[in-house]
């Protein structure tokens, strides 16, 4: 039912009485009107404040109170719009205006409408500080009120929060910022690049250079981009079978161009190239470089040329090693062979069935000492060479340190005995075997103790001691009483010929033994080392790793070589032929030879004679020198293999050569 609306205020007013009309529609749209714009003022999207002419807040809707945390009981007719906005942009929104308008404005409220109050549109930024002192950027719009004459009444200052506007702008200068940083940082290594650079389109247009193509072609950017890239080249068409190779293979390595400037400099390029596409995979183009290889092919010259320098040194080196080895092996047949006799015929004197007079004796003894130990200086010597060029044969297996060092104590007792030292060797209680080789081990041992008695005092002692340092570990120590050495001396021991002052000493030596005995227990896998003191004594010691014991099997013949079965009255006689051109050791054998019943020598001087014996009388076994004056040993051997008649006759080489390379071939 419609209610009937008698008020003077919606009066028909031509009529100036009520006339009974009953008044709907307009009340409706007034209604509606009224909702709307309750709606808008209330909306908690938009800070709506309202402020006197004077600027004291009137109004504050629900959209300011969320924005700002105040409710609008803290503001009404309390404070001003200025009150809840940054004073700093405040300050420099007075000071713009005061610019602008060429009048002084005051920081405060009248900032923040003057526009406004002269009927300018105005809209601008502005912080807000909300209750909990937090600020937010806002988006303001500031409007005048007026009455019906036209005078200001009031503001309306509508804001919106600008937070995430704001983010985004700052996120998108931020990305503008990378992208630009990104832009320069791929740019600045494009241009430091020592290489010359250039982009090109699939079809080889330059796209884009960078300074080192520009030096290389002589010509601007601008010049270069938009040309064709084999134009720059003096071959172009190879120039332009690259850019194909690149299309087809995706890259090419190593292609070898020959570019040239504007005033006409060519330069030998390495031509580095792959293609490269956008991010649907589309093919852009090729990404090229150009390196100058014009010093590094000239440096390639050179090296070659070195090569060949350094192979014609290698083989110089090689014949000179050669030669070294041929003249080791010389010394060492020339050096020996007198020395073998020496100490044959003295050793014969001395065990012969008349004993000489004990002036005959002294003089042997002096004899056979001079001689062991000159063939003692040519050993270590000959030694020492052999291990600088690597010849030196070593045969590692199980060796028991009790029996070396046992009959290293035989050797050396007497020589300890000569000068009142008293020696002390452990005792075994465990079988202690290291992998080495035999024979050098006691090489070095006996270098060691001799060595140990020789610098010792009168009457000194000499301790040697075998302990197990680790499971995988022996070492062996020998401490004397002697001097005693420096640091500085310690530091120059293993020095090859230092003797440490005592070369104008009494005791006699080469200062190489303790080098050799050095690089033999290194070569084994071993250390050497040395703890002296002064005026106390000194403590050589040398580690080697242990293994267990082996047995191997012995074979028949090994046990009849064992035991040598007694030769019975007419028992038939062996010859033996022993082919040598020096008289000295032939008379030494042959007197050996007449000590042994058994065995009849035949014997002969060159290589040629022996060979007509051989085949006369059919010996059981040949001795043969290796150098003769016609023929060597080898050569007298391949003829008596070749000859059906002393084919199976056993030769045996007997000679003085005593180098790896001729005990290989002997063998």
């Amino acid at each position: 039912m419609r209610k009937e609306i008698r008020d003077p205020a919606i009066l028909n007013p031509a009529a100036g009485t009520a006339t009974g009309i009953t008044v709907v529609r307009p009340q409706e749209a007034l209604l509606k009107t009224g909702a709307l714009q309750s709606a808008i003022f209330n909306s908690a999207n938009f800070s709506s404040i309202a402020t006197d002419a004077k600027g004291v807040i009137q109004i504050f809707n629900v959209g300011a109170e969320r924005m700002l945390g105040y409710a609008a009981a803290d503001v009404l007719n309390k404070i001003t719009p200025a009150d809840i906005s940054d004073p700093k942009e405040v300050i420099t929104r007075a000071m713009a205006l005061s610019d602008e308008f060429s009048t002084p404005i005051t920081p405060g409220f009248e900032a923040l409408v003057y526009k406004a109050s002269r009927g300018i549109e105005d809209i601008y930024e502005l912080t807000y500080i909300r209750k909990d002192g937090s600020h937010f950027p806002a988006v303001v719009s500031v409007t005048a009120l007026r009455d019906d004459q036209d005078a200001i009444i009031g503001y309306l200052l509508i804001g919106t929060d600008n937070t995430a506007r704001k983010r985004i702008e700052a996120e998108q200068k931020q990305l503008g910022q990378r992208l630009r940083d990104q832009q320069f940082y791929t740019r600045s290594l494009f241009e430091s690049n020592i290489d010359a650079l250039m982009t090109t389109d699939p079809s080889g247009i330059i796209t884009d250079v960078n300074k080192q193509m520009e030096t290389l072609t002589g010509c601007t950017r601008d010049e270069l981009i938009g040309a064709p890239f084999m134009n720059y080249f003096t071959d172009p068409e190879r120039a332009e079978m690259s850019i194909k190779l690149v299309l087809r293979k995706k890259k090419i390595t190593n292609y070898e161009l020959t570019a040239r400037a504007r005033d006409g400099k060519e330069t030998v390029v390495s031509y580095n190239a792959t293609t490269f596409y956008d991010r649907d995979r589309k093919l852009q183009g090729m990404f090229a470089a150009a390196r100058d290889v014009t010093e590094r092919n000239l440096l390639d010259q050179v090296l070659l040329e070195k090569n060949v320098e350094l192979e014609s040194a290698k083989s110089v080196a090689e014949k000179a090693n050669l030669a070294k080895s041929d003249f080791l092996s010389n010394m060492s047949h020339e050096l020996r062979s007198p020395l073998n006799a020496i100490l044959g015929f003295a050793q014969l004197m001395e065990s012969d069935s008349q004993p000489p007079t004990l002036v005959q004796k002294q003089s042997i003894t002096q004899i056979l000492q001079a001689g062991w130990h000159l063939l003692k200086l040519i050993d270590e010597i000959l030694d020492l060479a052999k291990i600088e060029s690597g010849q030196i044969p070593l045969s590692l297996e199980p060796v028991s340190l009790a029996e070396v060092i046992l009959e290293c104590q035989d050797m050396i007792i007497t020589q300890a005995k000569q000068r009142g030292i008293k020696m002390t060797f452990p005792r075994f209680n465990l079988p202690y075997f290291v992998l080495a080789d035999r024979t050098r081990v006691k090489q070095v041992i006996i270098n060691l103790l001799t060595n140990a008695i020789k610098y010792n005092v009168n009457k000194g002692t000499v301790e040697v001691k075998c302990i197990e340092r680790t499971p995988e570990c022996i070492r062996v120590s020998i401490r004397d009483t002697g001097a005693g050495l420096s640091p500085e001396q310690v530091a120059q021991l293993f020095q090859s010929f230092n003797r440490l002052g005592q070369e104008a000493g009494s005791v006699e030596g080469t200062g190489i033994g303790l080098v050799v005995a050095k690089q033999l227990i290194e070569l084994m896998g071993g250390v050497i080392g040395v703890e002296s003191t002064v005026g106390v004594g000194s403590l050589f010691w040398f580690e080697l790793n242990s293994v267990d014991e082996t047995h191997l099997p012995m074979e028949v013949n090994d046990e009849e070589v064992l035991v040598k079965p007694h030769v019975q009255p007419g028992t038939k006689q062996h010859t033996l032929l022993y082919v040598e051109d020096n008289p000295a050791n032939l008379n030494l054998v042959e007197l050996i030879i007449a000590r042994r019943p058994n065995m009849h020598l035949l014997t002969a001087v060159s290589g040629n004679n022996g060979i007509k014996i051989a085949r006369e009388s059919k010996p059981d076994v040949i001795l043969m020198d290796i150098n003769l004056p016609d023929i060597n040993g080898f050569e007298a051997l391949k003829i008596l293999q070749s000859d059906p008649t002393t084919k199976r006759i056993p030769v045996v080489a007997l000679s003085a050569n005593a180098m790896p390379r001729d005990i290989k071939k002997g063998l």
